[in-house]
């Protein structure tokens, strides 16, 4: 990230699919150190191929079939970059429809993290009426990162919004553990996400204190359940999305 911006490119692919593309174009190319970052865990696809595809080719896109805001503008922005990231933005989305269906959700994800500099920095960044299109200059936005939240804030400073960013990201906690217990000590997983959009949307906390409160107790049960069993809960490990999908 410290090196010459004409020559360093990193990607961040959210599944398989977008592995492939981000792979495929990298070895492609010519004159560029590219970084790929990927798990090497069984995940969900959550695009088909040519999706996957036009994704990346953007680099950073709206997830419409993830979100809710199609008839106006969102009450919060969830952002999410990196696999695990994605899926637990997703699973938190699934979670604050089921409870709080009103909320109007607008779900990005980035794949190429230059995306997220101004275009006077960088070759890839967005100029600032793109960047603001899609995280607009007045909503609370919710980001998960893959790495340090400290970055997100270092490429996004200058734009317009950057006073409603709250990032979740690596804070250097972990163990020999299970996967989401993992995330869990990180503070990057669905029910601590669900508890930043309701602390973040203007007179949310009020109404919704209920799901909050529920928040903490699945944390604490599933924190539980690790210590005594050694494994995720099934319905943690086995979650797959069930909302609508673009065929």
């Amino acid at each position: 990230m410290n090196k010459k911006a004409e020559v360093i490119r990193v990607y961040l692919p959210p599944d398989a699919n977008t592995l492939l593309s981000v792979a495929d174009h990298c070895l492609r190319s010519r004159q560029y150190v590219n970084l790929i970052v990927a798990g090497k865990q069984p995940s969900l696809d959550w695009l088909t191929m040519d999706q996957a595809i036009l994704h990346c080719s953007r680099g950073i896109g709206m997830w419409d079939w993830a979100s809710n805001d199609r008839d106006g503008e969102p009450d919060v922005v969830m952002a999410c970059c990196g696999d695990t990231p994605t899926l637990e933005t997703l699973a938190a989305v699934e979670i604050l429809h089921e409870h709080l269906p009103e909320l109007r959700i607008r779900v990005i994800n980035v794949v190429d993290l230059m995306r997220l500099q101004p275009s006077s920095e960088h070759p890839h960044g967005l100029s600032d009426p793109e960047f603001d299109a899609l995280f607009t200059v007045d909503r609370p936005v919710v980001f998960a990162y893959h790495g340090y939240p400290w970055l997100i804030h270092r490429l996004t400073y200058r734009r317009a919004n950057h006073l409603n960013l709250h990032v979740r990201g690596y804070k250097e906690e972990g163990t020999t553990t299970t996967p989401f217990d993992m995330v869990m000590l990180n503070d990057l997983d669905r029910f601590h996400l669900v508890m930043d959009v309701i602390d973040r949307v203007p007179g949310l906390a009020s109404r919704a204190g209920h799901v909050r409160q529920l928040m903490v107790d699945r944390r604490l049960e599933c924190r539980d359940y690790t210590r005594r069993v050694g494994d995720d809960p099934a319905e943690i490990r086995d979650w797959i999305w069930s909302g609508p999908r673009v065929e």
